[in-house]
């Protein structure tokens, strides 16, 4: 059974037999520039609290030992990580769709992993799920002494240095700004976070004329080197290259897999297209040739255009 299925049953307030001891319980300490400065609790924040604690219980009972889900107490650390990249994108999915309705149950399978991983530390002895909300609750008053303290920031920019500046007291192992981004994000992302990480510290082109000139020179140095035949050199250069093109959208505010992924979307849509209008003549792809191909191509590239210059007006 999937444990994104909900349940209505609710967890005993004892604690279930063979659970390790609970951890010390920590005390929440809120500051007076803290009180001062958050809203007042609305009746949709009390809601939202309510009915975190009823997924906190669901997720007891279906983890309890012996008479709790088969497949929920199966489960291990390890054995659910797909799910929560699965989950991840699948919310990307719907945010990129605009489908808010979708978008709600996309974020609410994601709090299901956060919940279903902090359960099986809690049965561990490692940490809670009270330790994860108080620990993002604590750091986020830390890094924002612009609203819970008494410091004076002129733009976004300067609350972006000082919340690295913070993070690099806190994590005082950390010894280059490029310390801290994980091994395990998508390498296109990873360049883009490595590029941003060199930015803040002033390792960044002044111009986008710089950028477009790296990038024809990559371009130039991997024409040398498929001309040569070295397929070592040729990894090496169309790897400058996609880096290259990642600072461009870094430059530019682009996120270059949203980028690419608007482009494998197009390409998708464009390349059935062509597929249908192949096949509803009765043919096969691979009986026509290539120019016949582009032909239908380059008309829906046209079309494409037409319609967005059009919707622009």
């Amino acid at each position: 059974m999937n444990s994104s299925k909900k349940s209505a049953s609710k967890a005993p307030r004892r604690r279930a037999a063979g659970a390790s001891k609970p951890r010390p319980q920590k005390h929440l300490h809120v500051s007076a520039a803290e009180a001062a400065a958050v809203p007042a609790l609305t009746a949709e924040m009390r809601r939202g609290a309510e009915q975190t604690a009823r997924l906190l219980q669901i997720m007891a009972r279906l983890r309890r030992p012996k008479d709790g889900c088969p497949w929920d107490l199966e489960q291990t650390l390890d054995s659910v990580k797909p799910h929560l990249i699965e989950e991840a994108y699948e919310a990307l999915d719907a945010l990129e769709s605009g489908n808010r309705s979708d978008l709600a149950e996309e974020l609410g399978d994601l709090l299901l992993q956060i919940v279903f991983q902090s359960h099986m530390a809690s049965q561990e002895g490692a940490f809670s799920f009270a330790d994860v909300a108080q620990g993002i609750c604590d750091k986020l008053v830390r890094r924002h002494p612009h609203i819970f303290g008494e410091v004076k920031v002129a733009d976004s920019k300067e609350v972006l240095r000082n919340w690295d500046a913070i993070k690099c007291k806190e994590k005082q192992t950390r010894v280059s700004a490029l310390d801290g981004i994980p091994e395990h994000v998508p390498p296109l992302h990873r360049a883009y976070q490595l590029q941003k990480r060199a930015a803040r510290v002033g390792f960044d082109w002044s111009d986008i004329k710089d950028v477009f000139a790296k990038l024809d020179e990559e371009v130039g140095e991997l024409k040398e080197a498929v001309a040569k035949g070295s397929r070592q050199q040729v990894i090496e250069e169309i790897g400058d290259l996609i880096f290259s093109v990642v600072n461009v959208a870094r430059f530019m505010k682009v996120d270059p897999a949203y980028a690419l992924d608007s482009t494998n979307k197009k390409f998708t849509r464009r390349f059935r297209a062509v597929e249908d209008e192949i096949t509803g003549q009765g043919r096969r792809m691979k009986d026509c040739t290539l120019q016949e191909m582009d032909a239908i191509w380059d008309r829906l590239r046209a079309a494409d255009k037409k319609r967005k210059k059009s919707a622009r007006r």
